[in-house]
């Protein structure tokens, strides 16, 4: 599809701050290794009541044999007494690049649901988004390109998460910070961030410091979507809320402090043979066994991406419930092939667009 002109005149418009520029140039590996965790929050009402989770998780991973970090973020629950929610799968470069993201929301209505998916994945020079919405039978399909040079200071959703990581463990925002950043329609636009500074937040039976950020997108004239997000002192999430919406998530429990080995490899031990003269060939095969569990397990291990996507795949499957499996199976998995031609996938699929639990976009 033609890329529209008036979506790419307007990502040529809006400029990276040069604020925003150095601070995105100044961000180190080892700044963003450490925060390499999971957080999980609990969705509530303004009444308390608990309607859902929020967990997002950061790790290493790799991308077309590229180190990079893999994004997972996901909300779910019910929303007066409707099924919904959010999910985000993006691979980040150390430079907190997207190389691609995979957006993902739905709704379950009486009737009906609504489906929206965003996938966006860097192609060369350029930056290719392709969107499928769908409502009860009606598909649309839409493809954007923009060119990379455009883009310089664009910040996802998932590095908006990294960002913020980063910016809580500071303790410091920088002034004049202005992002490009998507809005709810996938037009460019200026993305802010400021400092709300800290306060006393009850976290279980313990009240804790906790510094605030808030990010807005602007969204047209007079118009705003405006989040506030505040954090432990290590980086960890203790609340995210959007102006203006009756839930927000809060944080339960205090984490438990991250440990510097996390991510030294497992020792698979070798397990001892009996050896005894008919057992010759069956000593033989619990060699091999070992051998490929070993491998088998080094390949889950150094490609994380594989127990996200089955987790995702699993709980949108037990959600709807097809009666065809592999038709959903292979709609589903569909937008993760870089193959495809651009609106070829998820034909049949029915899911949808969740009021904000999750994204900082706001359909």
């Amino acid at each position: 599809m033609k890329e529209p002109d008036s979506l790419h005149g307007r990502a040529e418009e809006l400029k990276a701050s040069n604020e925003a520029l150095e601070f995105l140039s100044s961000i180190s590996p080892r700044k963003v290794d450490q925060c390499l965790f999971v957080d999980s929050l609990v969705t509530v009402s303004d009444s308390g009541r608990e309607l859902g989770e929020f967990c997002v998780s950061v790790q290493k991973a790799s991308y077309h044999n590229e180190p990079c970090y893999l994004v997972h973020a996901n909300s779910h629950g019910t929303i007066d007494n409707i099924p919904c929610g959010t999910s985000i799968v993006a691979y980040v470069s150390k430079s907190l690049e997207t190389l691609e993201q995979n957006h993902h929301e739905y709704m379950k209505m009486q009737g009906h649901t609504l489906d929206r998916k965003v996938n966006i994945v860097r192609q060369d020079d350029h930056l290719v988004v392709n969107r499928v919405i769908t409502e009860k039978e009606e598909i649309k399909k839409q493809t954007f390109t923009f060119p990379l040079q455009s883009l310089q200071g664009f910040v996802s959703e998932a590095s908006n998460l990294l960002i913020q990581r980063i910016l809580a463990r500071e303790k410091k925002i920088p002034e004049k910070m202005t992002f490009l950043s998507f809005a709810a329609d996938t037009q460019i636009r200026v993305s802010t961030y400021t400092e709300l500074g800290t306060k006393k937040q009850m976290v279980g039976k313990e009240v804790v410091d906790v510094f605030g950020i808030e990010r807005t997108i602007s969204c047209g004239e007079d118009i705003t979507e405006t989040w506030h997000c505040y954090f432990l002192q290590d980086g960890h999430l203790a609340s995210r809320v959007q102006v203006g919406s009756p839930v927000m998530m809060n944080l339960l429990q205090l984490p438990p402090t991250v440990s510097k080995d996390e991510d030294q490899k497992p020792v698979f031990e070798k397990k001892p043979l009996i050896w005894e003269e008919d057992m010759e060939l069956h000593s033989k095969f619990l060699d091999r066994k070992e051998e490929l569990k070993a491998d088998h397990s080094s390949y889950v291990r150094h490609h994380p991406e594989l127990k996200t996507l089955l987790a995702d795949f699993l709980q949108f499957l037990l959600l709807r419930k097809p009666q065809d499996i592999f038709s959903f199976a292979r709609d589903f998995f569909a937008p993760f092939d870089a193959r495809r031609p651009p609106g070829s996938s998820f034909k049949t699929s029915r899911s949808m667009i969740v009021p904000k639990v999750l994204g900082d976009n706001k359909s």
